[in-house]
């Protein structure tokens, strides 16, 4: 895809946080405005990426086949808070 250079105007403090927050990201102030202008042209909700622990993590753990994500956690939460008992 060929890349157009753009220069906006925004409020000093509402740049100062968009760069903090592409910065917490692990992206780029241009990125994060492409992939929000892009979910809002396509009509489709904007789906942040992993930020860089999340990417690092992937692939830690495997989950049990033939059960809901839900169904895990609820058993680990259970089994971790009942042992504190």
């Amino acid at each position: 895809m060929r890349m157009t250079k753009l220069t906006l105007s925004a409020d000093r403090e509402l740049v100062g946080e968009a760069k903090k927050l592409a910065l917490a990201e692990g992206t780029s102030l241009s990125s994060m405005f492409a992939r929000f202008l892009g979910a809002r042209l396509s009509g489709r909700r904007s789906e942040a990426s992993p930020g860089p622990l999340t990417r690092k993590a992937t692939g830690i753990v495997k989950l049990p086949t033939g059960r809901s994500d839900q169904a895990v956690l609820e058993e680990a939460l259970t089994a971790r808070y009942r042992r504190g008992r």
